[in-house]
């Protein structure tokens, strides 16, 4: 059996970079998912030094970060994790601009995030997503199972 052909390559973004992450997260249709908790999320310039210092420069492996390329080399979106005290554990964000969905980048950014995080020795993935959230699907499809149901999310939980 074949191995698929990749459509996306990561790219760990440097710091002039960061204008895609503030146009991807203040984009309200990009966002839409993110509705019940506010929706569009400001990024300005003035935060990227320390947004950058945490997520890129010293990590200490509690967080990771990094772009999706298409193969005509635009950036499509982002994947993302982070440990999070409240959950005891590493939860995963995957998210693609709106132009560029129903394009199979969704599933192939959720595999590259898996083994991400496996490369890096952390077991468990898990995600709060609200129940409305289209994605749902998706990750249930990509071995994500259901641990826990508010009348508000769903947190997932997925062995690697």
């Amino acid at each position: 059996m074949t191995e698929p052909k990749r459509m996306l390559r990561l790219h760990l973004p440097a710091r002039e970079e960061l204008s895609f992450r503030r146009q991807l997260i203040a984009d309200p249709e990009t966002m839409s998912y993110n509705a019940a908790w506010g929706g569009t999320i400001a990024f300005p310039e003035s935060d990227w030094d320390e947004w950058y210092e945490e997520w890129i420069g010293n990590h200490r492996n509690l967080r990771y970060y990094r772009y999706l390329v298409n193969e005509e080399d635009e950036f499509v979106g982002e994947i993302a994790f982070r440990f999070d005290p409240k959950w005891g554990g590493y939860m995963a964000n995957v998210l693609i601009h709106h132009r560029f969905r129903r394009r199979g980048y969704g599933r192939e950014a959720l595999r590259l995030l898996c083994t991400a995080a496996r490369s890096r020795g952390i077991p468990v993935l898990y995600d709060d997503m609200a129940i409305d959230n289209p994605a749902l699907g998706l990750f249930l499809e990509e071995g994500f199972y259901e641990i826990a149901r508010t009348d508000q999310i769903i947190l997932l939980k997925k062995e690697l």
